[in-house]
């Protein structure tokens, strides 16, 4: 190959696939879902197959902002937020959205309830995962909105056991967002 010939589009990928037959297609679909993992879950989600599809998910979430710190496994916000924007590009209904943002807020609650932290990084995620998780939930009805609002209600009085002003933080969102006085 030379240094002349440009990088591949999606429009360049579309019109190499207008041409492919259905079996080739299929063919195709079936090749990256053996490749990878991450396609599963993807297809799983977008065509709601399996008892949870928010499962892979949540495992991915909880691995790394609640890792077992015993095995001293590390932390990444950054993949566990990939996690969320992977379920938004796979399918992003609202209230699997709202439930994984909760349910990060939940998991990082958890490992600093288990252990504390110190890292301001790391507070500051969860506040804007809290905040992103109430946006969220203000896009759904208002049955649905209790028992999000519920466990947000647990995370931000769990908040205040931890510097970093974390629950003062929370205090303004639900303002913020109509679910406090």
């Amino acid at each position: 190959m030379t240094g002349s010939k440009k990088q591949a589009t999606w429009t360049d990928l579309k019109c190499k696939l207008a041409d492919l037959d259905r079996q080739e297609l299929l063919n195709l679909i079936k090749d990256l879902y053996a490749a990878n993992k991450d396609n599963q879950t993807f297809l799983h989600a977008r065509f709601a197959l399996g008892k949870d599809v928010l499962q892979p998910y949540k495992a991915t979430i909880e691995r790394w902002v609640y890792p077992d710190v015993l095995r001293t496994q590390d932390i990444s916000v950054a993949k566990a937020k990939k996690a969320i924007s992977d379920y938004r590009n796979a399918i992003g209904h609202p209230d699997g959205l709202a439930e994984l943002a909760v349910f990060y807020c939940e998991s990082c609650m958890s490992l600093l309830n288990y252990c504390g932290m110190g890292d301001e990084g790391y507070f500051y995620a969860l506040e804007n995962m809290f905040g992103q998780a109430l946006k969220a939930i203000v896009a759904l009805g208002p049955k649905k909105q209790i028992s999000f609002i519920q466990r947000l209600e647990r995370v931000r009085q769990d908040s205040y056991n931890w510097s970093w002003d974390v629950g003062e933080e929370m205090d303004h969102m639900m303002v913020e967002y109509g679910f406090a006085e």
